[in-house]
């Protein structure tokens, strides 16, 4: 099994016919799980499952589902669409995730796009941060050229 970094295929499509609102204000729900090793994601995915997440070993710093995070409005740079999400954190938590996935829980639960963490990331009794690029041309998860 493997995670690989990708927008997913769906997401694609699901653009073109208006699925997914980004905006800060009136936007959709976005959150974001976390998998073990054991996970197969990647372009594939079309939505959040159970199968593979992490369970939280100690404390109540995670939960099924993940936690929500919030979208920055999308704009432009150059001619790539990008946009960005508010860093979260999991605290008091202890686990080990491999990756990610972004998802829209207002939407059925439809993939956004996965990452994945290069390896296992653990924490013990402590804070676990995801931190998101800027949202530029060359760095934002989901851009698009």
């Amino acid at each position: 099994m493997t995670i690989s970094s990708a927008v997913c295929n769906s997401f694609k499509q699901q653009i073109l016919v208006g699925t997914h609102n980004f905006t800060t204000t009136s936007g959709d729900d976005f959150k974001l799980a976390l998998y073990t090793s054991s996970a197969s994601l990647g372009a594939g995915t079309t939505a959040y499952a159970t199968t593979n997440e992490i369970s939280n070993t100690s404390g109540s710093a995670y939960t099924a589902g993940g936690k929500e995070i919030v979208s920055v409005t999308p704009a432009l740079d150059g001619s790539v669409a990008c946009c960005d999400f508010a860093d979260i954190s999991f605290t008091s938590a202890s686990f080990t995730a491999n990756g990610c996935l972004i998802y829209n829980d207002s939407q059925a639960d439809k993939a956004v796009c996965v990452v994945a963490f290069g390896g296992d990331k653990t924490v013990s009794s402590g804070t676990f941060t995801i931190q998101f690029p800027a949202a530029s041309s060359s760095a934002a998860i989901v851009r698009i050229a």
